[in-house]
């Protein structure tokens, strides 16, 4: 049975879920999963720590298995893409990804695919961005979704410090 484990983070509370071979979920939410159990493992365990690391400042690139679950083929390959290719600092547009990814989405599609990332902040979906803005975030608190966006790419160093 997975495991779950929480993190308070400058941008809310963060839920995630391990099933001891790869990460599962990374939530905005505190309440356990049904799913889940409440013993953490040694991959639920290093998550923890990588995030911890990551918020500090100290961890620029994630060294975790992911799993996405039940995606299409498409989907896996523009997450996998994203993951395995652009890294702290760096952003890319919605239709930069799917050129990347060799892929045939149109660059709505892969904001659709942004919304489904079910490992937000570890396959890093804040860094994909409109060609003419920040686009939308579907991570964070409710109604916090653009705001939680801003402060991860300005965490970062992708965006300069906003002045208000």
């Amino acid at each position: 049975m997975p495991s779950f484990g929480t993190l308070l983070s400058p941008i809310g509370e963060i839920g995630i879920v391990s099933d001891g071979t790869a990460i599962r979920r990374v939530t905005w939410r505190s309440d356990p999963p049904a799913e889940t159990d409440a013993g953490p493992d040694a991959l639920l365990t290093e998550a923890l720590a990588q995030l911890t690391a990551y918020f500090d400042g100290a961890l620029r690139e994630f060294d975790l298995p992911v799993d996405f679950g039940k995606q299409t083929d498409t989907t896996r390959a523009v997450l996998t893409t994203l993951y395995e290719t652009v890294g702290h600092g760096e952003t890319l547009t919605y239709g930069g990804l799917a050129l990347r990814s060799g892929t045939a989405v149109p660059a709505r599609g892969i904001g659709a695919i942004m919304g489904a990332n079910p490992v937000p902040i570890i396959v890093p979906c804040h860094r994909v961005v409109a060609g003419d803005g920040l686009g939308g975030y579907s991570g964070g608190a409710p109604g916090q979704g653009l705001a939680t966006k801003r402060w991860l790419l300005e965490h970062e160093g992708a965006l300069p410090a906003s002045l208000f």
